[in-house]
């Protein structure tokens, strides 16, 4: 439980699976302990805990959802990406930011109803981006939100001005437009 709190209380998440039943202490404590930290995730409960109470108690602590053990892993995405399109879109499954149109359940983006093939990392990148719009973003955070903890291996960011300069330039090439400026020292800001 030490080593969780500790991990997001540095870093941040799109959705938190949070097992009631930790080997190291009470994952309704950790719930407790996210909340006080004034963390934003969305935080889905997993638990082979099945009655009404534990279920009402999770909610009222705050968690986003509670699924009971088994479950499907098809179920699982679901509610992740339901929980991700709530705290990110509003949720919406179609996206649409000035001419990209984004279908969040097939990953489909267009522009002007034209096919924009993007890598995984890519199409992260701009759904991180466009949940974003108007913030100047660090590069050390959207590393940390594209690659999580591995990002811990990396002795720098180099790899993000590749993986930015391939978006920047799909996106113009269909739209004469640069939506990804550079803030010098700091990160970058997509309008």
């Amino acid at each position: 439980m030490t080593s969780a709190l500790e991990k997001i209380s540095l870093y941040n998440y799109d959705c938190i699976l949070l097992d009631v039943g930790l080997p190291d202490g009470d994952g309704l404590k950790l719930l407790e302990k996210i909340k006080a930290l004034g963390k934003e995730e969305g935080v889905i409960i997993i638990s082979a805990r099945n009655s009404l109470d534990d279920k009402v108690a999770g909610l009222n602590y705050g968690a986003d959802d509670y699924l009971v053990k088994p479950f499907h892993l098809a179920e699982l995405k679901a509610r992740v990406a339901a929980v991700y399109r709530r705290k990110a879109f509003k949720g919406n499954n179609l996206l649409q930011y000035e001419d990209i149109s984004i279908n969040l359940q097939s990953m489909d983006v267009k522009i002007n109803q034209n096919n924009l093939s993007l890598t995984k990392k890519e199409y992260d990148m701009l759904l991180y981006f466009i949940a974003n719009k108007g913030k100047v973003i660090a590069k050390n955070a959207i590393a940390e939100h594209l690659w999580k903890d591995e990002i811990d291996l990396a002795d720098n960011y180099d790899f993000i001005y590749t993986h930015i300069k391939n978006l920047r330039k799909k996106l113009a090439d269909l739209t004469g437009k640069d939506f990804i400026k550079s803030i010098y020292g700091i990160g970058y800001k997509f309008s």
